[in-house]
């Protein structure tokens, strides 16, 4: 497969697509990305050759351009001198040059769309590697996510987690709560010197109530597992 036959097959590829289709999305994203790195390094040294040819186009025909105004002269200087065959042959040979001329211009504006966009088709694959590796990125964490939560289950001590989990959500909630009374209260009218004073007052209540429920809880969990049986049998 020739370099723009590949470009153009992947710049018409829909990433998305080929990565639902695999089964190894991973596996898969990490080849698209090595072949669009290895494509446009290609591609660009192939512009990196069309673009001198171009300057070498470009100078020969400024080269002509000077041959037309030499062959130019030529034939004022044969008609000058009354010799109008030379001036003839002049004209002849500035004719021939100006068709030289006219076929390099022709080949630098050729050049010139070709490079225009051949330089969008490689704004659009840097796209699309962009995209690729940033997928990449988002793979490695879902991955590394998945593998996370599949070790802490073959751990067992998921059930232990979730429980911290739960008692630390209820202990937010119950502060919540306090502070929502807290705030209620202070709705509507103005601030005197004994709303500050009974403010106060709430904080210091609040805070006591905050050290009772960490006491609480600290003791709850320090309990050994045995105890919180026995408590649990007699209360039955």
């Amino acid at each position: 497969m020739g370099i723009f036959s590949r470009f153009g097959d992947i710049v018409n590829a829909n990433l998305n697509a080929l990565l639902d289709k695999a089964e190894d999305p991973a596996k898969m994203i990490r080849m698209m990305i090595q072949e669009m790195e290895e494509t446009l390094i290609e591609v660009r040294t192939a512009s990196a050759r069309i673009i001198a040819d171009r300057k070498e186009l470009e100078r020969r025909s400024q080269f002509l351009e000077r041959e037309i105004e030499k062959w130019e002269g030529k034939a004022r200087l044969a008609l000058s001198k009354g010799r109008e065959d030379l001036a003839r042959a002049a004209l002849l040979e500035k004719a021939t040059v100006q068709e030289n001329r006219d076929m390099a211009v022709a080949e630098v504006s050729a050049i010139n769309d070709q490079l225009q966009a051949l330089d969008g088709d490689i704004q659009q694959l840097q796209q699309k590697l962009d995209d690729a590796k940033a997928k990449q990125k988002s793979l490695i964490a879902r991955e590394q996510t998945v593998r996370s939560r599949m070790d802490l289950r073959r751990s067992g001590n998921r059930s232990k987690l979730e429980d911290a989990f739960n008692k630390f959500e209820s202990y937010e909630r119950r502060v919540d709560n306090l502070e929502a009374r807290v705030e209620a209260e202070d709705l509507g009218g103005s601030r005197s010197l004994s709303d500050e004073f009974a403010e106060l007052e709430k904080d210091d209540k609040i805070n006591a109530a905050l050290a009772e429920l960490k006491a609480s809880m600290a003791a709850a969990e320090s309990a050994p597992a045995g105890a919180a049986g026995s408590d649990r049998g007699g209360r039955q």
